[in-house]
């Protein structure tokens, strides 16, 4: 599934809890890490070699925090733009998912890990599964939270979904990782208030049936893949507010697509699985739709 890692470093503070993270996942079958980072100049051939040079000592440090916690790494330095730069490696080598911190150079230390600009902007042009990872804040004012820890991405997996193709696509993802971690689940489907409240309250009952019988079937899949806690929740409300609310609780990491199926209503909108990368505290993995 997930059988080569590429994992984005710009050498920040927040990037290196995120190094320190991927130990929760090298259960997934993964076979290559490869640790990127891209110099970020165009044109300017004579800035590269002094660079690279300069960053070079860094990422060999971050290379051997990944070895320490027992995993092989491959090193890649890129010239160009990151975001650009990430996008072409991981078509052009086929990787399997991108891991990104959630807070980026570009962004003020410290503020919560909001998203960097270069995690934005793979996150709404990204090919490929991508995970960003929210570092766990330790502190409360700048200096006590450098001291950041990782999160476990072994632990509860949160999975919205409102039954789209792309939300179906995640599912098989995450067939793929309680095969092979034995995660819990809470499967969670939220019936969008601003769609029913007009003119289909009354088949509220209705949709609930229906939606709980699909969740059920996740279920008894999920369970056949070899876990055996595993959770249904229906609410009803604002999706983007009610999955955040839930994500509140004790889970590790949120799995859902990054589109649903109000697609053209996302596009003026705001889709829900970017709002909740923005605003969750929690890692989110997003799976993007066939193209």
């Amino acid at each position: 599934m997930f059988k080569k890692i590429l994992l984005a470093t710009d050498l920040s503070k927040a990037s290196e809890a995120v190094l320190s993270s991927v130990k929760g996942i090298k259960h997934w079958g993964v076979d290559e890490f490869i640790l990127f980072y891209a110099l970020g100049v165009r044109h300017v051939e004579s800035l590269r070699s002094t660079l690279k040079n300069m960053a070079e000592p860094e990422l060999q440090r971050q290379k051997k925090l990944i070895e320490n916690q027992g995993l092989d790494i491959k090193l890649e330095i890129a010239p160009g733009i990151p975001s650009e730069e990430i996008n072409k490696y991981a078509e052009n080598k086929d990787i399997s998912l991108i891991v990104m911190g959630s807070q980026g150079e570009s962004a003020p230390d410290y503020q919560l890990f909001k998203i960097g600009g270069v995690t934005s902007e793979i996150l709404h042009h990204h090919n490929k599964p991508l995970m960003v990872v929210r570092p766990e804040v330790t502190g409360k004012n700048g200096e006590e939270s450098s001291g950041a820890s990782y999160p476990d991405l072994s632990g509860k997996i949160l999975f919205p979904t409102d039954f789209s193709d792309n939300s179906y696509r995640a599912f098989d993802y995450l067939k793929g990782i309680i095969s092979r971690g034995k995660n819990k689940v809470t499967l969670f489907h939220v019936q969008d208030k601003s769609k029913i409240d007009k003119h289909l309250k009354d088949k509220l009952d209705e949709f609930n049936r229906i939606d709980g019988e699909r969740l059920e079937m996740m279920k008894k899949t999920l369970q056949g893949n070899g876990s055996k806690e595993i959770d249904t929740k229906i609410v009803y409300g604002i999706p983007t507010r009610e999955i955040l609310e839930e994500a509140k609780k004790d889970y590790a990491l949120i799995v859902m697509g990054s589109q649903g199926r109000g697609f053209i209503e996302e596009i003026f909108l705001g889709s829900v699985s970017h709002n909740v990368v923005r605003n969750a505290k929690k890692s989110v993995m997003l799976i993007p739709a066939l193209r």
